[in-house]
Order: structure tokens, then C-alpha cells, then sequence
């Protein structure tokens, strides 16, 4: 009895040679589930959602903004092509009047009057500025 049982499970079993070898694991692809999209509802807006701020229900974090909105550079743009005369508050309280001609990721370039010299400021070392309304 015991002798017949032991031939029904190696029978079963396959052998060395049947079995699957490594290499064959190795060219396998990871497959990822694709996630559902949210169904259309019946009042006709689709899949647009009238709380957008809202986390996702699968528990998902919210993504975070983006980096770099390109306000700053709209800003300056703008300022430079007008030629606007600008008012500059330094962190030390130093005000610095002119306009800007030129800037990028660091500092800025600006344009003085009244033969003054022409200033590159760090944008590290401005507490704000402003559109100069005395002119």
C-alpha cells in the first residue's frame, strides 16, 4: 500500500528534466494593471469631478505642483519689454531705482538714471520690488 502511494505522488511530481530552468524566469516581463477610469456619470459631466483637490479613494497621494510655474519669468518679461521703471528693496533696506534689462535664474541686471552706474543684483539679497509710480 505504502509502495503505491509513493508511485501516485512521484508520478505527479515532474522530473528533473521537465522542470523549468532559470533562464526561462529571466525573459519574463513584469505586467502592471492598468487602473480603471472613472465612469461616466448619468447627469452628463463625464468624468470631471466637482471637487478636484480631492486625495483619490485608492488611497494614492496627491500630486504635488509643480516645480517651476513660470510666473517670475512672465513677471520679468513683461517689466523688461515696457521698460517699467522699477523700484528694488534689498534685505538691508536699501532701495535701488531703475529699470530691468536683464535676468536670469540668479540675479538681475538693472538700468540706472541720472548717470548712475548699472547694478547686477542677487535675487537672494531682494526683499521684494515694485513698479516705481513717482515716474
Amino acid at each position: 500500500m505504502k509502495q503505491a502511494v509513493k508511485a501516485a505522488f512521484s508520478a505527479a511530481e515532474p522530473s528533473v528534466s521537465e522542470q523549468p530552468e532559470a533562464t526561462d524566469f529571466a525573459n519574463r516581463k513584469l505586467i502592471r494593471p492598468t487602473l480603471a477610469r472613472p465612469q461616466a456619470r448619468p447627469d452628463g459631466n463625464g468624468d470631471r469631478d466637482e471637487r478636484p483637490n480631492r486625495l483619490p479613494s485608492s488611497g494614492q497621494k496627491k500630486a504635488s505642483p509643480p516645480e517651476q510655474t513660470h510666473a517670475e519669468n512672465f513677471y520679468f518679461q513683461k517689466q523688461m519689454q515696457s521698460k517699467t521703471p522699477m523700484v528694488i528693496r534689498m534685505n538691508d533696506g536699501e532701495e535701488i531705482r531703475g529699470v530691468i534689462e536683464w535676468y536670469d535664474k540668479n540675479c538681475i541686471k538693472v538700468n540706472r538714471a541720472n548717470g548712475e552706474s548699472n547694478l547686477m543684483i542677487y535675487k537672494a539679497g531682494i526683499k521684494y520690488l515694485y513698479k516705481d509710480e513717482g515716474k
